[in-house]
């Protein structure tokens, strides 16, 4: 008789479980409490689905911060590159994007939800829309799933049910409860990939977005990360990619101070703006400074510059000193944003924090305290930066888990 395995969650870690599991000739049930298997899945990259990272083994493990070493099993056996061939072959055709992200050419992300769902059916995968509860354990073994509106028995058991951000798309943290009354020890949860919130900065630019700027990161006063790309002002402080991406590397605000440095002119070192400043400054010789910076900035931000600088906003131009001008130069290589702390984890895009990695066995997913319950994706304590990287690590720990559960004995 074909081996009965449950898998929980209907989400990358656990769709990719399940088709692993199945292809290994295991009957599995996947239970999904969403009317839809991957809804955080279909809103990943604003809907384009960032899949992975076009990358190698070091590349993904340089990139997961939180216990890499950890996944160096599963990447070694699944990295990018195999992730990319896995689903072309199931017929979702891919491009490469700035950073190595990886695309469907659709930039639909329901293509990728959608293979993944038609593989399911073809592997006669049941596919059952019920909330697991509790998880049946006697004696240290697994034996089943105790769902909203029935039990399921089962030989093993595969546990994907995400973080705790986003918990609209189900990530309620009801893994992490469920594992917990199994013995298993659940990190501090905390969002990664996470808006930030400021010290009022961003309530005065609310709405304001930057294209093009640079941006640097400083944890007690030392630069510890550097990015280009967009950012958004809001009414709580900074958001857009660039600082969900700087977020995941902000990892102690209990004990260490963070602030942001904006550089608005990348593309011009420090003489070459100034150059810049002297032709705008000739142009405008007659005019007040803050009439002065039309051309320079966007709208929005030049009453705040001209009040940073402390230049008397009807100072006419032309008796700008040297120094003046100098102050203004550094403003806008160094526009500063002192960061308070992140915003709750339900804004996050990822967790940071779950179950113990210690616990787990890293090559098949296994816990070390259940025999036949198996862990993937986000519910576990790892998490990586943006860039297809945390898409990965569902993957790769999915597929583990699925073929590891199919295979061991019981």
């Amino acid at each position: 008789m074909n081996k009965q395995i449950v898998v929980v969650g209907g989400g990358a870690a656990g769709m990719m479980a399940a088709v692993c599991a199945a292809e290994r000739g295991a009957s599995v049930t996947l239970l999904e409490p969403n009317e839809r298997l991957g809804k955080k899945l279909n809103i990943t990259g604003k809907g384009r689905c960032n899949v992975t990272n076009n990358a190698d083994l070091e590349t993904l493990l340089a990139n997961t911060p939180k216990n890499g070493k950890f996944l160096y099993s599963a990447f070694s056996r699944f990295d990018g590159r195999d992730a990319m061939a896995f689903f072309e072959k199931l017929g979702v055709p891919l491009k490469t994007e700035r950073g190595n992200r990886v695309f469907p050419v659709s930039d639909r992300a329901f293509d990728i939800s959608g293979a993944l769902e038609r593989r399911l059916k073809a592997l006669r995968v049941t596919m059952v829309r019920d909330r697991a509860v509790h998880l049946e354990v006697e004696e240290g073994i697994i034996r089943g799933v105790q769902g909203e509106h029935r039990n399921y028995p089962a030989q093993a058991v595969i546990l994907a049910t995400g973080g705790v951000s986003y918990p609209a798309t189900g990530s309620t943290g009801e893994g992490h409860r469920m594992a917990a009354e199994t013995g298993h020890t659940v990190t501090p949860l905390r969002g990664s990939l996470v808006p930030l919130r400021d010290f009022g900065i961003g309530r005065q630019l609310q709405g304001l977005s930057l294209r093009n700027v640079g941006l640097t990161v400083f944890e007690n006063n030392k630069k510890i990360y550097t990015d280009f790309g967009e950012l958004l002002f809001t009414h709580f402080g900074v958001s857009g990619p660039l600082i969900l991406s700087a977020s995941a590397h902000m990892r102690h605000f209990e004990k260490k101070a963070y602030r942001l440095e904006i550089d608005l002119k990348p593309a011009l070192d420090e003489q070459q703006l100034d150059k810049r400043l002297l032709s705008d400054f000739t142009k405008y010789a007659n005019s007040d400074f803050c009439n002065a910076l039309d051309d320079l900035l966007p709208q929005k931000l030049i009453p705040v510059v001209v009040e940073w600088t402390e230049i008397p906003p009807h100072q006419k131009v032309h008796d700008l000193t040297k120094e003046q001008r100098r102050g203004l130069l550094q403003l806008l290589k160094h526009f500063p944003v002192v960061i308070v702390g992140p915003c709750p984890v339900t804004d996050a895009i990822v967790t940071s924090g779950g179950i113990k990695v210690g616990e787990i066995d890293p090559k098949t997913m296994e816990s070390k305290i259940v025999k036949g319950l198996y862990f993937a994706g986000e519910v576990i304590d790892v998490d990586a930066y943006t860039g297809g990287f945390n898409l990965q690590i569902a993957w790769a720990t999915g597929r583990a888990a699925g073929f590891a559960a199919a295979e061991n004995e019981t």
